[in-house]
């Protein structure tokens, strides 16, 4: 029988204590959790050109903390336009650059078939770097439920 119940509590507490302030100084050291992998993150772009211009923004910077991470676009209905040849920001400046930079650190963009059909839109009038899938919403719901990936939405 335990004669001083406070003495366990607090030794079992001393223990947790020293626990996780070994765990925080581990992260500390390697950044992360390094039972983790990177980053998996899906940018859900549907609101046209402003909404891009807000999704590469944070997607460069998301990037600039975190090369490692997974980076997915989905996009649909509106949000598809930056992904056209020849889009431009509200300031004139061309979305191919940005994108091309970020596809060449390993950024995919994805492109709603049901979109591109129901305005009529060639996949040949779309950037080389964007990718067709069946549908936008359902490629976010896929990446989330199926992949793991984190929903964000600029």
């Amino acid at each position: 029988m335990i004669r001083n119940g406070r003495g366990w509590a607090a030794g079992l507490l001393a223990m947790v204590v020293a626990g996780v302030a070994g765990w925080a100084l581990a992260q500390e050291e390697v950044g992360q959790d390094a039972n983790v992998g990177p980053d998996k993150v899906v940018y859900h772009v549907n609101e046209g050109v402003e909404q891009a211009s807000d999704a590469l923004r944070n997607i460069r910077n998301h990037l600039s903390v975190n090369p490692d991470a997974q980076i997915k676009v989905v996009t649909h209905a509106a949000g598809i336009d930056f992904l056209m040849q020849g889009a431009a920001d509200a300031n004139g400046n061309p979305f191919d650059i940005p994108v091309q930079e970020l596809e060449m650190q390993g950024v995919e963009f994805n492109v709603c078939a049901i979109t591109l059909k129901s305005r009529d839109i060639d996949q040949s009038e779309l950037m080389p770097e964007a990718h067709v899938v069946p549908s936008g919403v359902g490629e976010v719901a896929r990446l989330q439920a199926r992949e793991g990936f984190v929903y964000l939405k600029p």
